[in-house]
């Protein structure tokens, strides 16, 4: 793990450069985050089918969406659970999802124009995460800015180390680089890059996922203070899942919001 800056170059191909919330109570997770983050949620509007764009300070951050609305419109049930979906930056996004069904993933959602900003799309990867593509054309993504209340790491969590690190190299074109010696019999570790090249992670979490809980992707947000950021999630009504903790990279806790969008939030030592 590495902290992400605006030093470095995140156009390299698999690169983490967009995540945004889908939830079912839009309202609730605006109060949320703001409380906690700071963070700013700008409506794009009815042609945006309502998106918002989050900002911290002057960098985007993020954005997020109603569970409840589809391509025809709103509807009264949640589409899907809330999460946050992680999307990783491709060049050409019609050459990448003709790879993930040979690879062993599946298209949820095909290639869409949004906007002039880029094309997007969601696929479940070999292991069974839900990732997004993000193809740019206007829009490049985050601005990494490493500050308090923005992303400073991700990686995915599965059940499945080597079906997922073949899929991302293969669609993405990850550089798998395993992660110093770990010993026999411990979960493997490895990044898309290497040193300060690294954009992301991947974690072998067989061992500790409990049955029932899929592959997924997560991220790490910049607070300064984890433990004051754990009992704020919890006054806010979102639940302390782990921790904190202190980890070779910072002290760390895993949380979710009032909905059940998890994350993490991390003091940085890096």
């Amino acid at each position: 793990m590495r902290r992400i800056s605006l030093e470095d170059d995140m156009t390299q191909p698999g690169s983490p450069t967009w995540m945004d919330l889908g939830t079912d109570d839009v309202e609730g997770a605006k109060a949320f985050y703001t409380a906690l983050f700071g963070w700013d949620f700008l409506d794009q509007g009815p042609d945006f089918g309502g998106y918002l764009m989050i900002k911290q300070g002057d960098g985007f951050v993020g954005g997020a969406m109603s569970s409840k609305m589809t391509p025809e419109g709103p509807v009264d049930e949640p589409q899907f659970p809330t999460s946050w979906t992680i999307y990783l930056r491709v060049e050409d996004i019609d050459a990448a999802l003709a790879k993930v069904e040979p690879q062993g993933g599946s298209v949820m959602v095909p290639a869409m124009e949004v906007g002039d900003a880029g094309r997007m799309a969601v696929v479940t990867a070999a292991d069974g995460a839900v990732v997004g593509l993000w193809q740019p054309k206007d829009f490049e993504g985050y601005d990494f800015t490493g500050q308090p209340g923005s992303p400073v790491w991700f990686e995915t969590m599965s059940k499945d180390y080597d079906a997922a690190a073949a899929f991302y190299t293969e669609v993405f074109g990850w550089t798998i680089t395993p992660m110093g010696q770990i010993p026999e019999g411990q979960p493997r570790y490895a990044t898309n890059g290497e040193g300060s090249a690294a954009s992301a992670g991947i974690c072998e979490a067989t061992t500790f996922l409990p049955d029932g809980v899929p592959s997924y992707w997560r991220m790490y947000l910049a607070v300064e203070d984890c433990d004051a950021a754990a009992a704020k999630v919890q006054e806010l009504d979102g639940t302390l899942l782990d921790g904190p903790m202190d980890s070779p990279f910072g002290r760390l806790a895993t949380v979710t919001d009032p909905q059940g969008g998890m994350f993490q939030v991390i003091k940085p030592s890096f």
